[in-house]
């Protein structure tokens, strides 16, 4: 039986002993398995509590019911594309094409918009501590060399706990994503159809807990 967290009691002291150590909340799962849906209703609600939030989430683009690609949408709203569908023409000539299965990445579009946010965090005058939303962390972002330096920067500093998303391992592993699973302060919840919606209150339990413990 799963544990539910009741705020201010004794289950709570111990919720908050087994995540003393963590700074940083990661969801991993299958493609479609809800992780994204998962990190935006915890990002709802830590909003409605006054926690402050930066960071980007990753969402699908559909035309007439068929995926065709990804676009970076940041949580106060701009859109950027991350890639589509292979035009039909072939790749642009004199440009390096970087592609995943069927999608071409548009590298410059997707720095211009997230790596910005992570400038931002940098920036932080020490204040009250926020929460930094990357999802994710996957083939398509990594193939940026500044994003992968971003991460590490963030993970490694005092300003922001991230809540984030790592793809479960699938062929050659990608090595940023295996620095994320293995970090002792990194706290990661493995999503399933089965838990999926039993999760949100530990996820918001683990990320309360990271941000109290900075205080």
């Amino acid at each position: 039986m799963r544990k539910v967290v009741v705020y201010g009691s004794a289950s709570a002291a111990r919720s908050t002993l087994e995540f003393e150590m963590f700074k940083h909340v990661f969801l991993t799962g299958p493609p479609g398995v809800g992780k994204t849906t998962l990190v935006q209703k915890a990002c709802e609600a830590l909003a409605s509590s006054g926690v402050g939030l930066e960071g980007f989430y990753t969402e699908e683009v559909r035309d007439g019911g068929r995926r065709v690609g990804f676009d970076v949408v940041t949580v106060t709203g701009e859109r950027g594309r991350l890639s589509r569908i292979r035009d039909t023409s072939g790749p642009s000539q004199g440009r390096r094409e970087y592609t995943v299965g069927q999608y071409v990445v548009d590298l410059p579009s997707f720095e211009n918009l997230a790596l910005p946010l992570f400038r931002n965090v940098a920036a932080a005058d020490g204040g009250s501590r926020k929460v930094f939303v990357i999802d994710e962390i996957g083939k398509m972002e990594l193939f940026s060399q500044s994003f992968i330096r971003a991460v590490r920067q963030t993970l490694d500093g005092s300003s922001f706990t991230i809540l984030g998303t790592v793809p479960v391992p699938k062929g050659k592993p990608l090595g940023l994503v295996e620095e994320v699973r293995n970090r002792r302060d990194v706290k990661v919840f493995t999503v399933s159809k089965e838990n999926r919606n039993a999760l949100l209150q530990e996820i918001l339990e683990a990320v309360q807990t990271c941000l109290r413990q900075a205080a």
